[in-house]
């Protein structure tokens, strides 16, 4: 089967048009280029606000002619071409500025109406765009001559703009896919016709001309709800594919059936365990005593014992005589995994299970130790990094998997995992970045979710305040006497760069990419404390051991280019409270314990994401002292690196951040390796925002894939299941 879809660009709109949609875009088919969506419809009866639009940036709008006139160049030979353009409401007017082409006077008229794009700058304090692209309304006739009925259709007709680029403009693009429209006529619908009947939806092909050629609003809103319950239907189809593979292997499932050790571990317990992990443990332990791999994702806060919960799973395959093995994302991680096992075990199961930590940067003896302990069946529970992934690390019975913090961690590496097992092993999954149950079954569709609500009881809370340093420069140095508070009182602080030293940025940091060139605002009542522009751990390690208040604390670095020993070092004498305050990179952003640890300062905050600054708050107020988090930020009000710290602050609700943080960034490509961030996959879906289709489109689905398994009558699904995913999630889903 072959769709018109999968035609190259190339051959419908030429190879050099072809090459800049692929350079600027990445669209490189039919099908790329008609999924290239407008993001926003105007009319040619509406004009955007010219006050609105932002300097510095590329920007379409709708617009009129003012008036035009031509003046010569001052220091060269030639002219200068300058139409004013209005929107006839604001009250300033816009330049366009043309170099030595005069002729555009002859279309460029006063009263003519167009589109134009391009940056907007700023000449002698009126807003212009140099050189922009443009195209004018033509209505075929003369204004005289239109009849009212023609004019009002025209006038409402809605014209799509294109997400563009300072080479290829949404004029542009829409000119480009009136070559490609008539593609659409012949392409085959993925949606069974009764399931777009039964919920009053177009088909396809209709969907597809009338979001690139409406004729009235109704018409894209209409192909919007049209493609958008398409989208969640192919996604939720693969999904379910991807689940009704991995289940296939039940043969080779061993079931692990609950025996004495989970209830010693209960017993040496100096708690009782939540109602939810109570609930949440009784489906693990369901899981595991079938013949069905558990393939299951545990989330919940910071704080709220999904690791302890791991810990019963992995007793229970340990009863069983196989073994469990923990996959974390950082050595002191894992390190703190490890020390927190053995000390929830006690000194009895401790030498009886034998928990081994298995790292990249442990020496070579130790390391060869391991190996051998984990091969020979030796160690029942296995703690470790990506070094666990290698080929050399061979396991014994290889039971159960558990990855800690799962959005640092893709599809790959547990399937690198699994086939170290003679047979299927089972599968737990921990995220403290809890999401929305629709959106679980998006981003995590092939695994089963379970949910801790509930921190335990005594928690004090945390107290978070964002300082923003571009309009109060001299808060920092409250910053560092807030610090100095609660080190009086006998407490330990955290502060958090995302850097090692100015030249070099953390590796193990997920920093972001955007707003990384925001610029931060000089002020000169800043004092000769405050901290650099970019903090480092370096700098600021050195700035807070000669602060007038800190000066006299115990002060140590923690970062990634530190050795295994050395950062085990710094988090053993922390811990055991023989240092005040941690200067740190993201290496603790997740998993370290220290109830002592009252305060979390993250300098530059607005140099992370939402849910790490989350994670990295969720390291105070873990005992029965107070948690503060100050997440210091040069980012200006209403950028979008600030409503990402203001959102944090003014929330320790993780769900409501997972909410605000999906609204703020794409979901990312819920079936790759990314799993979070990164370019969306996603075109018109939202899964934040589209839970109610998404429930619908995979209740339709799954009732297909029971009905039809291998999708023989629904030639036209399977076809879009295998063209419409990407090599690397037609891999996955080859792997089954």
């Amino acid at each position: 089967m072959t769709d018109p879809l999968d035609a190259k660009l190339s051959g419908v709109v030429g190879g050099k048009t072809a090459a800049s949609l692929e350079k600027a875009f990445g669209l490189v088919t039919v099908g790329d280029l008609l999924a290239h969506y407008p993001r926003r419809y105007a009319q040619r009866g509406e004009l955007t606000a010219i006050a609105d639009v932002p300097l510095d940036e590329n920007v379409t709008i709708v617009a009129e002619v003012l008036d035009v006139r031509t003046r010569p160049m001052r220091q060269r030979k030639g002219s200068i071409l300058e139409v004013r353009i209005t929107d006839g409401r604001s009250p300033r007017a816009m330049t366009l500025t043309f170099f030595n082409q005069a002729w555009r006077e002859k279309n460029l008229r006063p009263g003519v109406r167009g589109i134009f794009a391009g940056k907007v700058g700023v000449y002698r304090g009126s807003l212009q765009l140099a050189h922009p692209d443009y195209e004018l309304f033509d209505t075929g006739v003369d204004a005289g001559e239109q009849s009212d009925a023609d004019a009002a259709k025209w006038a409402l007709t809605p014209i799509p703009l294109y997400p563009a680029t300072s080479t290829v403009a949404s004029w542009q693009i829409a000119r480009t896919m009136q070559l490609v429209l008539p593609f659409a006529a012949e392409v085959s619908d993925p949606v069974p016709a009764a399931v777009r009947t039964e919920r009053g939806l177009m088909p396809l092909a209709e969907s597809l001309v009338k979001v690139h050629e409406p004729q009235v609003d109704a018409d894209w809103k209409a192909a919007h709800e049209s493609l958008r319950f398409t989208e969640a239907f192919i996604l939720q189809a693969a999904l379910l594919q991807q689940r009704a593979a991995l289940r296939e292997r039940v043969a080779q499932a061993r079931p692990r059936v609950a025996g004495g050790f989970v209830d010693q571990l209960d017993a040496h317990l100096p708690f009782t365990l939540t109602p939810d992990q109570l609930a949440v443990g009784a489906d693990i332990e369901h899981d595991l005593a079938s013949s069905v791999p558990m393939n299951r994702l545990v989330q919940g806060e910071v704080g709220s014992g999904k690791t302890l919960v791991a810990l019963r799973a992995m007793l229970q395959v340990v009863d069983n005589g196989g073994q469990a093995v923990l996959l974390a994302p950082t050595e002191v991680l894992a390190s703190q995994h490890l020390r927190s096992i053995a000390s929830s075990l006690g000194p009895d199961l401790t030498a009886q299970l034998m928990p081994t930590l298995l790292t990249g940067q442990l020496p070579v003896a130790a390391k060869r130790a391991a190996l051998l302990r984990v091969v020979s069946g030796q160690a029942r529970i296995v703690v470790g990094t990506h070094a666990l992934l290698s080929d050399k690390t061979e396991f014994f019975d290889l039971g159960l998997i558990v990855v800690d913090e799962q959005h640092r961690f893709g599809v790959e590496q547990r399937a690198a995992l699994q086939v170290k097992a003679a047979k299927t092993p089972h599968s737990l999954v921990l995220t403290a970045t809890p999401i929305p149950r629709t959106v679980a079954m998006t981003v995590f569709g092939d695994l089963d979710v379970s949910t801790i609500t509930h921190v335990p009881a005594g928690r004090p809370g945390i107290t978070s305040h964002a300082v923003a340093l571009d309009e109060h420069p001299t808060w920092i140095n409250r910053v560092w006497e807030r610090v100095g508070e609660e080190i009086a009182q006998g407490r330990q602080a955290f502060v958090v760069c995302p850097a090692i030293d100015a030249s070099e940025v953390e590796e193990d940091s997920a920093m972001l990419e955007l707003d990384l060139d925001e610029p931060v605002h000089a002020d000169a009542d800043v004092t000769e404390m405050a901290p650099p522009e970019r903090a480092s751990v370096a700098a600021v390690t050195a700035l807070l051991r000669a602060h007038p208040v800190l000066g006299g604390k115990r002060i140590e670095s923690l970062h990634g280019r530190m050795s295994a020993d050395e950062k085990d070092r710094v988090m053993r004498a922390f811990a055991a409270g023989e240092i005040d305050i941690v200067v740190a990179t993201t290496v603790i952003e997740v998993g370290v314990d220290v109830p002592n640890a009252s305060t979390m300062v993250v300098m530059d905050a607005d140099r992370f994401g939402v849910s790490q600054l989350h994670q990295l708050r969720g390291r105070v107020g873990r005992g029965s002292v107070p948690g503060l988090a100050l997440f210091v930020t040069h980012a200006v009000e209403g950028s979008l690196a600030r409503q990402r710290v203001d959102a944090v602050a003014a929330t320790t609700d993780g769900f409501e951040l997972s909410r605000v943080d999906l609204e703020l960034r794409a979901e990312g490509d819920v079936l790759g390796s990314s799993q979070s961030g990164g370019r969306s996959s996603l075109r018109l879906l939202r899964a934040a925002r589209d839970g109610d289709v998404i429930a619908h489109a995979r209740a339709a689905a799954e009732t297909i894939l029971t009905a039809d398994p291998a999708l023989a009558e629904h030639e036209a699904l399977k076809f879009a299941l295998r063209r419409r995913l990407s090599a690397s999630e037609r891999e996955y889903l080859n792997k089954g």
